[in-house]
């Protein structure tokens, strides 16, 4: 987020997720209490986000493919769908 700090945490995120204990739990006491849960958004969370208008980002290449092309200089992907 943006309490990053360039060179000390910038290859690190943050999302709140929920153990499945506690989503056991809460499920568990809502059905006790005769009450309906809402708001279940497990994939899709990830999965919505949008590029602005002519926004261009690029990101490292992921573990296991090519980071330096045939002309040696590094390689990096084009993000088309943001995971956030």
């Amino acid at each position: 987020g943006c309490a990053q700090v360039h060179g000390v945490d910038y290859d690190q995120t943050f999302c709140a997720t929920m153990r499945p204990t506690s989503l056991r739990a809460l499920a568990a006491i809502a059905s006790a209490a005769d009450m309906r849960m809402r708001r279940w958004d497990f994939v899709a969370a990830y999965l919505q986000g949008d590029l602005e208008q002519n926004e261009v980002v690029y990101c490292h290449a992921p573990p296991g493919y090519a980071t330096v092309g045939a002309d040696g200089r590094p390689r990096v992907c084009r993000v088309e769908k943001p995971v956030y």
